[in-house]
Order: C-alpha cells, then structure tokens, then sequence
C-alpha cells in the first residue's frame, strides 16, 4: 500500500491500538487525530483506574511506539490495516492541548462537549506500513 493511501486510511479510521514498549508489550484502544505526519491523542474524561497511565509512563522510558488502525469484514475483499510507527513525547503544557483539541473535536463529537484534559501523546510518525486485500 501506497504512503499516501495508508496515511488517507489511517486518518479515517475511528481507532487505533497503540503499542508501548515494555514486558509485557502494551497495547491500548486510542482515539487520535493525524495533521501530516504527527498524530495526537490524549488522555479524556473516559472512566480510568487512575491517571498515572501506563502508556505515558512507557513513552517516558522508551519513545518508541507504534499505532495500528484495521478493518475486518466477512468480506475478506475488504480487510486493510495500516500501521504508523515512530517516536512519542507526553507533552503536558497547553500550547500543544491546544493544537491537539481542535482537530480530535473536529472527529470526536464527545470531544466538544468534554474537551480532553491532557496529557496529550504526540506521535512524530517515522514510517507508514499497511496492506489491503484490494
């Protein structure tokens, strides 16, 4: 698949499984939004055992991570995924919540009504991979 057909994919899938490095590897459900080459998402008002985070505290120790965004059909003729793979920061100051707001409202309508809080992840996306069956 084509870069610019895997970005496109992406972009317009509702989720995304982000990947941290750690033992086990950890792997959570995301909402996010791509601008470029950078994605963002960021932690929201969803109910959370607590806000220390796993995932932020990965990034912190390792910044390599990956999101994995798919589609599954009974049609096998349907299925694609596309991977983003690249190095994440935890930006917790609010010139980058405010970047960051915007574009997941503007998928997320949950997200204008109870704006995230932050932290926020941003991805600087290094290489794009996916497949399709057609």
């Amino acid at each position: 698949m084509e870069v610019a057909a895997a970005r496109r994919r992406f972009a317009e899938a509702r989720v995304a499984r982000l990947a941290t490095v750690s033992r086990p590897p950890h792997l959570v459900p995301v909402t996010f939004a791509l601008d470029g080459d950078t994605v963002y998402t960021a932690v929201d008002a969803k109910p959370k055992r607590s806000r220390q985070l796993r995932r932020l505290d990965n990034i912190e120790a390792d910044s390599a991570v990956a999101l994995l965004a798919d589609h599954y059909s009974d049609d096998w003729h349907e299925l694609w995924w596309v991977r983003a793979d690249g190095e994440a920061t935890v930006r917790h100051d609010p010139a980058v919540l405010h970047r960051a707001t915007p574009l997941l409202a503007a998928k997320y309508p949950q997200y204008r009504h109870a704006p995230p809080e932050g932290p926020v992840i941003v991805v600087a996306v290094t290489a794009w991979r996916g497949w399709s069956a057609s």
